[in-house]
């Protein structure tokens, strides 16, 4: 970002035609921003996500929710009373939408400094911070879509029959949305599974990725939310379609898991040396020309959205900065995330009864702390009404440049003064199982169902769907199915399960036999026959 804000000086000062380094909503979204929510998706780390998805629902549904309520009637409130300036004081609307996006949530540095090996961050909080970003965004630009919809300039007043039907209408529009992703993901999986489409390794890949663009694509010519499609998308094509793919697609598309990607990248480039050419098990016609294509894509991408954003400073050309409002919208988004994050985890801790499940009052601190404002924000301003949209971009550039340079470069700080680090003497983040059987804490990266009423209803559930998906679902759409056995226990090495999970794991979370399947397990024969 701060390279960007150097590239958006010069431009602006030796070139006249500036709109090639200018932000374009259009450009984020339909060109930078699919690649990041569909590998956000493709990689999810499944069996944490899904262990925590009470609160993670809580939090980005029901906590954006909140968020946008608290920010929009404030900003709506100080502008009546003329304390902020430039923006509408007859139309609650308007500020409505501006707490709709600002509340997308966007902590990419905290995730990057979180999921750093050496700092070791609690995985209860890591899971958590991740799931409620990946659905936080795909929830704020539904609830933006829906208020802009009802947003009329001509008419300010907001009715009591308005509220229901802005719900409704939210609601609808994010099943709708989760359904096309759902069954495009399907479609898609059905194709590879009964095609042989696998024999053209190059077109597979290819024609995956066209696959989920169609999804991104049509939803949003329904009129519903792509990014929400296109995340479960992604998801629904990691459980089903990983396993129809042929090896070397398989490879392309397969996220290493972090502790093992540099050597997993030094050990395809040992095909070069002479010294290991017969030892080494990579080869440059299977991994290197096709190495993590989606992670490579997602990653391009977010730093292009922050270059975009540094330039803005310059390239957007704002008359003035309305500084008062960037400061007071700063404090409702901490106000905000502060009703959004302490009274849910009072709640959700209503159920975690259990020892070592409860989410602490230091990682709500983290929590809160994470909340940090990106280009989402920044691209949805662009889309506000055009008499105060200028005023807008400029107060929600502010307040990403402030929170992404702040808050994500005290997030390491905040971790080791908070002890959110495993193994510290004062967490106690540990699984029922361990606990009975002594295990160390740290190996834990995911919160044990929270009571036995909720764990037999939880159990219940998941057998019922775990038979279903096996008897039918994998038999037309793919997958490997589940071994029957004991309980696992996690260890150090499951921090990232990858697209592989299922593989690896069988229905009650027992190590599969076949380890040669997953990139981790290649990696690791690698190293010791070199």
């Amino acid at each position: 970002m701060i390279l960007g804000v150097a590239i958006g000086a010069l431009v602006t000062f030796f070139l006249n035609d500036i709109s090639l380094y200018q932000f374009s909503p259009e450009f984020f979204f339909f060109v930078l921003l699919p690649p990041i929510i569909f590998e956000a998706g493709y990689s999810l780390e499944k069996k944490a996500f899904f262990q925590n998805i009470g609160t993670i629902t809580l939090y980005a549904l029901v906590g954006t929710i909140v968020s946008t309520l608290v920010v929009g009637f404030l900003t709506f409130y100080f502008a009546q009373k003329g304390w902020i300036t430039g923006i509408s004081s007859t139309n609650p609307m308007e500020a409505l939408l501006f707490g709709s996006l600002i509340a997308a949530v966007d902590p990419v540095a905290t995730l990057s400094i979180m999921n750093n090996p050496e700092l070791n961050c609690n995985r209860l909080l890591y899971s958590l911070v991740f799931g409620e970003s990946v659905l936080n965004d795909a929830i704020a630009i539904v609830l933006f879509k829906t208020f802009r919809e009802y947003y009329d300039p001509d008419s300010p007043d907001i009715t009591g029959y308005d509220i229901p039907k802005i719900f409704v209408s939210f609601f609808s529009m994010a099943v709708s949305s989760i359904l096309v992703g759902v069954i495009l993901g399907l479609c898609t999986s059905f194709i590879y599974k009964h095609t042989s489409i696998g024999k053209f390794a190059n077109l597979e890949s290819t024609l995956l990725f066209l696959f989920c663009y169609l999804c991104y694509a049509m939803a949003e010519s329904f009129g519903l939310s792509g990014i929400m499609s296109l995340f479960f998308n992604g998801v629904v094509l990691s459980h089903y379609n990983s396993y129809n793919l042929s090896e070397r697609s398989r490879h392309a598309t397969e996220q290493v898991s972090g502790r093992w990607r540099w050597i997993y990248f030094v050990m395809t480039l040992c095909w070069n040396r002479p010294s290991c050419s017969n030892t080494c098990t990579f080869s440059p016609n299977n991994v290197l020309p096709h190495f993590q294509i989606f992670s490579t894509l997602a990653t391009v991408s977010e730093i292009i959205v922050f270059l975009y954003m540094g330039m803005g400073v310059f390239t957007g050309r704002f008359k003035d900065w309305n500084v008062s409002f960037s400061l007071y919208a700063m404090l409702f988004c901490v106000i905000g995330r502060f009703c959004n994050i302490f009274p849910l985890s009072l709640i959700s801790n209503r159920r975690r009864t259990r020892k070592g499940s409860r989410i602490t009052y230091k990682m709500q601190l983290v929590l809160w702390f994470a909340g940090l404002r990106g280009a989402i924000a920044y691209a949805l301003a662009e889309n506000m009404p055009i008499e105060n949209r200028e005023t807008y971009v400029q107060c929600t550039l502010s307040i990403c440049m402030m929170t992404t340079i702040l808050c994500g470069g005290f997030t390491e700080r905040i971790l080791y003064v908070s002890g959110m680090k495993e193994g510290d003497a004062d967490e106690s983040v540990i699984d029922e199982a361990q606990v009975e059987n002594g295990e160390d804490e740290h190996l834990v990266i995911f919160a044990s169902p929270p009571s036995k009423e909720f764990e037999q209803v939880y159990d219940g559930v998941k057998n019922w769907f775990v038979k279903f998906d096996e008897k039918y679902l994998m038999v037309y759409f793919g997958g490997k199915k589940r071994v029957s056995g004991g309980h696992h226990i996690p260890d150090k090495n499951d921090e990232h399960l990858g697209n592989f999970e299922l593989e690896n794991f069988n229905r009650d979370g027992v190590d599969s036999d076949d380890e040669d399947s997953s990139i981790d397990g290649s990696v690791k024969m690698a190293i010791f026959q070199y």
